[in-house]
């Protein structure tokens, strides 16, 4: 532990209680965040965190803020610049590795409660749902990349938490990487396919 007061003695206060929190993360999970237990961690005293901190849902939301541009950052790196319906495939297989690498962060990334008001949050929520749409946007061209990214995300988060708990096997990077790289091809492809009008009866055409 750091001597007393010397992040805040830094002038680094914030992010000592950030990097107190995600340690503390990575050790107990969620339930070991407190802004007293952070302030033990960082070594300083018991009010300091509420220099930055109103609370500790405004913690969390730094935490999973931290959390958001990391995943951004993650995804960018599995593909710089996706255009097929693999390459998607690719950035969803990175997407739910970044769960099970990280799984306490995650979980405080999405399934805490936060300060609805956090702007660095929001920022980085919506820097990541920009990422998504624009990835439907030149994958699919032509199509609704609103409508159509939410359900992307939508499909690929759903796989993270499969995995995460337990529901799909995840004992292997190969396991993890096939399973979500079938599920997401096989529902883009379910989504092109052309649609047959009503009451026509399949291969009808031409005969």
């Amino acid at each position: 532990m750091p001597p007393a007061n010397a992040a805040y003695h830094h002038g680094d206060l914030r992010a000592a209680c950030l990097r107190a929190a995600r340690e503390l993360l990575e050790e107990d999970g969620s339930a070991a965040l407190s802004l007293r237990a952070v302030a033990r961690r960082a070594g300083v005293s018991a009010t300091a965190p509420y220099r930055h901190y109103a609370d500790r849902d405004a913690l969390v939301s730094a935490v999973a803020a931290e959390g958001y541009a990391e995943l951004a950052g993650h995804l960018a790196a599995a593909h710089p610049a996706p255009r097929t319906p693999d390459d998607l495939a690719a950035v969803a297989v990175a997407y739910v590795r970044f769960a099970l690498e990280r799984p306490a962060l995650f979980r405080v990334m999405f399934a805490e409660p936060c300060d609805p008001t956090d702007a660095d949050r929001a920022a980085a929520t919506a820097a990541v749902r920009e990422y998504v749409r624009g990835i439907v946007r030149d994958v699919f061209p032509g199509s609704d990349p609103e409508d159509l990214s939410t359900g992307v995300w939508a499909v690929v988060h759903g796989l993270a938490f499969l995995h995460l708990d337990g529901k799909l096997d995840a004992s292997t990077p190969g396991a993890v990487s096939g399973q979500v790289h079938g599920a997401v091809r096989a529902l883009l492809g379910a989504a092109a396919a052309p649609q047959q009008p009503e009451g026509a009866t399949p291969g009808a055409a031409g005969s």
